[in-house]
């Protein structure tokens, strides 16, 4: 039993929508050579965004993935972590094909992609729908189900995870953005043909104020909110 007990107007408190901008930024990557790693992410084509030291007491390095918001930092003292430790790293893609061709064609190996069964008691690595990989895609494409992974050189676990389309609430409805050209071409083709059937509706034939249209549906699609009629 807990020495400090739950005061009852502590349990019936509800939390409101943190009204501070909280950016995650940064995640620390621990490694065991600084010049091999380097090396490694430099040859997935991430950015170099820092390097810098004092002395033989510190070494840091920052890269961040194309198209990402959050870097990753590695060095020499900078995590008592143990290199190889840092797992279930995820890189979201539009095209889970195509990002790993861009690996391979760099020579980077990585696996065959895969979607789970949802068992978490199985021989394979573990990750978000358990630990049985099923080799493939998902069989319906659907988002947030087909992976792809590979490590680092000391061992750091890095996954790809295939997202086309986001769960209502899954984006900040105050912000539209996409992640790849890719993202914008089909939310733009979706909002073609939503438009379509709104120009059948109204039976005015060409809407010419389909540009406020479009960005209204896209915005709202992102953001999980009801969609335009």
């Amino acid at each position: 039993m807990s020495a400090n007990p739950v005061l009852n107007d502590e349990v019936n408190v509800v939390p409101s929508p943190a009204k501070v901008d909280m950016k995650f930024e940064v995640v620390v990557i621990p490694v065991s050579d600084v010049d091999r790693a380097k090396a490694f992410y430099t040859k997935l084509g991430w950015r170099q965004d820092a390097e810098f030291g004092s002395g033989d007491d510190l070494r840091i390095m920052q890269f961040t993935p194309p198209g990402s918001g959050c870097s990753i930092i590695f060095g020499k003292n900078v995590t008592s972590a143990a290199p190889g430790s840092a797992k279930g790293l995820y890189l979201i893609v539009s095209d889970i094909e195509a990002a790993r061709k861009e690996l391979l064609g760099r020579g980077i190996q990585v696996s065959e992609v895969f979607h789970g069964d949802n068992v978490y008691a199985g021989s394979d690595e573990p990750y978000l729908f358990g630990r049985h990989r099923v080799k493939g895609p998902d069989a319906g494409h659907g988002s947030y189900r087909s992976f792809a992974s590979f490590n680092d050189p000391d061992g750091n676990g890095w996954l790809f995870q295939e997202i086309t389309t986001r769960l209502p609430g899954r984006i900040d409805s105050t912000s539209t953005t996409f992640a790849s050209t890719n993202d914008l071409a089909s939310a733009l083709r979706r909002a073609e043909a939503a438009h379509g059937e709104h120009e059948k509706r109204i039976g005015k034939g060409r809407d010419a104020n389909w540009p406020e249209w479009y960005a209204a549906y896209m915005a709202a699609e992102l953001a999980g909110t009801e969609l335009p009629q």
